[in-house]
């Protein structure tokens, strides 16, 4: 189990990160997410998409303990396939929209960043692209998407820091759009989606296509040589050491 899809009235579907306690992401959770979108991209009567999670968390980010058994040719054969589905949700012609239903943290806010829109619960949750912290990298793409969202100076701030950041805190520096307790959550997302349903469906992706194409190109460009580096950077001795010791189940 990885993926939850539910259909919504209106032409809204909710597809729901379900797997384990914290949502980690694994290869097949993310050819299973790549294919639902798709699925959902072609249906005609689809026109909107929620992207949440379930339970306490939006996503933890990757499934590390697993990802420790690669080698590095495994390990970058599924950051390919990772990168090119947030590329693919970052261009994708109908409205997304990341309902964070709890913590958002590392790869998991990656896929957030790349939706539409972000509402982040109120309580307690954490977002965060806190791969410094461990002494990994980040990828060129999700760079790229992080200084669309909130601009370059404050796009340092969070990569350098590699901070957890409340929700109150993330709306602040524009890494959320709205902030809103849990029980309205869910309501005000949908809200939203049907709102952005109801628009001129050509129109929202030819203005989505135009804002979004030159920053494309910009991941597609140096997305290749950033995975290399990424993983060069993940198999040094000192990260090695400091991902064993993480924890996520």
């Amino acid at each position: 189990m990885g993926i939850d899809r539910i259909h919504e009235e209106d032409g809204v579907v909710t597809v729901t990160l379900n797997r384990g306690k914290v949502n980690a992401i694994t290869g097949a959770v993310v050819e299973e997410m790549h294919n639902t979108l798709s699925d959902l991209e072609h249906d005609t009567t689809v026109r909107a998409v929620i992207l949440t999670g379930h339970g306490n968390f939006f996503s933890f980010g990757f499934d590390i303990p697993e990802f420790l058994s690669y080698s590095k040719e495994e390990f970058t054969k599924y950051l390919i396939k990772f990168t090119n589905l947030y590329t693919y949700m970052f261009l994708y012609p109908k409205p997304i929209i990341a309902a964070l239903n709890g913590h958002t943290i590392a790869g998991g806010c990656m896929l957030a960043l790349a939706c539409d829109y972000r509402i982040m619960v109120s309580e307690k949750a954490k977002i965060s692209l806190n791969e410094i912290s461990f002494g990994s990298s980040v990828f060129a793409g999700s760079a790229e998407m992080l200084r669309f969202c909130v601009g370059s100076q404050k796009a340092a701030q969070i990569l350098y820091s590699g901070a957890l950041y409340t929700a109150d805190e993330a709306k602040e520096l524009g890494l959320v759009d709205d902030v809103r307790p849990g029980e309205e959550l869910l309501d005000e997302v949908t809200r939203l989606a049907s709102d952005l349903s109801n628009m001129n469906y050509p129109a929202f992706r030819s203005i989505k296509f135009h804002l979004r194409k030159p920053v494309a190109d910009e991941m597609r460009l140096k997305e290749k040589e950033s995975i290399k580096e990424f993983v060069d950077i993940w198999y040094s001795d000192s990260t090695w050491e400091k991902l064993k010791d993480i924890k996520i189940y």
